[in-house]
């Protein structure tokens, strides 16, 4: 008998021992489709996930504006409801490491996914729906941008109406500014860099100008903004249609480093390091050279600064770092560079007393918005004035090109 018993609590703790091995991994097998924003472009993604017995295989098909790549899959494991693996992504002319962690449910696997270390970002896979019942085709699709899931709130909308039609487009029978390439010593780098200057219609060494200092993101240089965002010809728009106050445009490269331009990782440490140096260049370098070379205002109040993405996060870190420096500061669709909002203005009182205006915003279909959406709580919070407006569109120029219609209208005002 009392061999019986001592059997029958041996096998009780045999199978509460053996039990969690007894779980059963998730089904995988099959083709799952996402799409997404990031600071590169809009990517779509199709993952392929095979088991033959113990072992799993997956490869990535990618499509990123319209470039195409295949990859296999590494580290494929499987745990449960939990899948990891690592995708090496062809970036220029390095390998970049994304390693990918995934929470299957269903139909859906909620993923994370890591650059580089650098940026992280939440995106969702839905199972093809060729390869799902007809119950799980039924059920909406959203499409999150940036990968993160959006949520909208009450004060998640435009503060001023979109630019209308052909705001961007040249216009003839017009005075037309001059965007001219520059060089200049950086003591911050060690050697001479580049930058775009922007001079208004009508300019005259006679008369002296505020300075806008605009901002690039983590893929671009000192053209990005020329190449992609139209900015002379916004403006000089708008100064035929006498909405803007005469202003220079300064557009750097953010990227403080000897080699700045965006090769190789642009995710690797050193190159995130060169972001955050610029801020040492812009002051001690940028700003310099402009006042020494150009008939510009000087002081806080004849300074702004400006940027997209990368260069929205600098922008406010720059910013809100330096307020005797800037009144007047702007980020557009701001990145994960951004520091926290309680490091972005430790103190409120302060900001409310040198800030001529604090603009801030944000595509409606970006998941980077939370960024934006944080900010704009906490200075709500503190009562500390800004202008937070959401626009329509994702992480992209047609945002950013409306940003700089409405923002450039304020200041200096």
């Amino acid at each position: 008998m009392q061999n019986r018993i001592s059997h029958s609590i041996l096998f009780s703790l045999l199978v509460i021992a053996v039990c969690p091995l007894l779980v059963h991994a998730a089904d995988i097998t099959g083709t799952w489709k996402a799409e997404f924003d990031t600071q590169i472009g809009l990517q779509k993604y199709t993952f392929t996930f095979k088991q033959d017995g113990d072992k799993l295989t997956g490869k990535a098909v990618s499509d990123i504006e319209g470039e195409k790549n295949e990859v296999e899959l590494q580290d494929v494991k499987l745990d449960g409801d939990t899948i990891t693996f690592v995708e090496v992504m062809p970036f220029q002319d390095t390998d970049v490491q994304i390693s990918y962690k995934g929470k299957i449910s269903g139909d859906e696997i909620k993923f994370t996914r890591n650059v580089a270390d650098f940026i992280t970002e939440e995106l969702v896979a839905k199972r093809d729906k060729a390869e799902t019942p007809p119950a799980a085709q039924e059920r909406p699709q959203s499409r999150p941008r940036f990968g993160r899931e959006i949520v909208l709130g009450p004060d998640d909308k435009p503060a001023f109406p979109a630019a209308p039609e052909g705001f961007d487009k040249m216009r003839e029978g017009i005075a037309h500014g001059k965007i001219e390439t520059v060089e200049y010593d950086s003591k911050t780098v060690g050697n001479k860099r580049k930058m775009l200057v922007y001079t208004p219609p009508g300019y005259s060494t006679d008369k002296k100008y505020p300075v806008l200092y605009l901002l690039h993101g983590i893929g671009g240089d000192e053209t990005e903004w020329y190449k992609n965002g139209a900015p002379q010809v916004i403006l000089d728009n708008l100064y035929a249609d006498k909405k803007i106050v005469p202003m220079i445009v300064v557009m750097p490269n953010g990227r403080a480093e000897p080699n700045d331009r965006a090769v190789g990782n642009i995710y690797a440490p050193e190159h995130v390091r060169a972001f955050e140096n610029f801020e040492k260049d812009l002051l001690n370098d940028v700003i310099p050279f402009v006042e020494s070379n150009y008939p510009v205002k000087t002081g806080r109040e004849n300074r702004a600064l400006a940027g997209l993405s990368m260069g929205g996060g600098q922008s406010l870190n720059f910013g809100l770092g330096n307020l005797d420096t800037f009144a007047w500061i702007g980020g557009f669709s701001s990145a994960p560079n951004t520091k926290s909002p309680e490091q972005l203005v430790p103190d409120p009182e302060a900001a409310k007393q040198k800030l001529k205006l604090l603009w801030f915003s944000c595509g409606d279909k970006d998941g980077l918005i939370s960024i934006s959406q944080g900010l704009h709580a906490y200075l709500k919070e503190k009562n500390v004035p800004h202008i937070w407006h959401v626009d329509s569109g994702g992480h992209e120029f047609s945002v950013w090109k409306n940003d700089l219609y409405l923002f450039s209208q304020l200041i200096f005002r």
